[in-house]
């Protein structure tokens, strides 16, 4: 039994949703937590050992995670969420927790970048350090950070491929259920050239936004 394209539809769909809607809350989680990993190390504007001492390990245990095994280890959890463990929605809540440390190394990276002199002349006008965060820090990284949620949001693409293994829906499930499973060589080369062109659509944005954001 070959694919439909109401299927193939349906299941970019799937994708398209989990992606954007694990984006938007790990976005929401990680931008935050990667400005205190940068602004609470040692030497920085808001210094604080205890901070960063609790956040990094907690950041770094999360990362070292496989989201194969993330999403089984997390199943009690998603079911507390949003009731099932089954299921395309279901399946945003580990996809949050995979992503949300991934763009915090990220968006730290981003801000490490920003040369000190910037900060240093922020702070000597008496810039606050909540004025040094927006005014300063971050508008100097926007457009590395750009390219961080740009890779961040690729990755969740790849995620929700492995999440179709365990029934999340999406262009995974599809490949599995019919391409591996029904022995369909069609609908595995349909999903990957499917894949590929919504990471190359999304790089190159991402690549362009930034650029504009650097000649500003």
């Amino acid at each position: 039994m070959e694919v439909t394209s109401e299927q193939i539809v349906q299941a970019v769909y799937q994708t398209l949703y989990m992606v954007s809607a694990s984006l938007l809350f790990a976005t929401i989680i990680g931008i935050p937590l990667g400005v205190l990993l940068v602004v609470t190390r040692k030497g920085h504007i808001l210094e604080n050992s205890f901070i960063f001492s609790l956040l990094n390990p907690v950041v770094n245990v999360l990362r070292s995670v496989p989201f194969i095994i993330l999403l089984v280890a997390i199943i009690p959890l998603t079911r507390l969420i949003v009731g099932t463990s089954i299921g395309t929605t279901a399946a945003i809540v580990p996809l949050v927790i995979y992503t949300g440390p991934y763009i915090a190394r990220l968006v730290e990276n981003s801000l490490l970048e920003v040369d000190a002199g910037i900060i240093e002349a922020a702070q000597a006008m008496g810039a606050t350090p909540v004025q040094v965060i927006f005014r300063f820090l971050i508008p100097e990284a926007l457009g590395s950070l750009v390219l961080s949620i740009t890779t961040a949001t690729i990755g969740l693409i790849g995620a929700t491929a492995m999440a179709g293994a365990v029934g999340a829906g999406g262009l995974g499930d599809l490949a599995i259920t019919y391409g591996h499973q029904r022995f369909s060589t069609i609908t595995i080369v349909a999903t990957v050239i499917i894949l590929v062109v919504m990471v190359q659509g999304i790089q190159s944005l991402g690549n362009r936004l930034a650029r504009n954001i650097r000649r500003r």
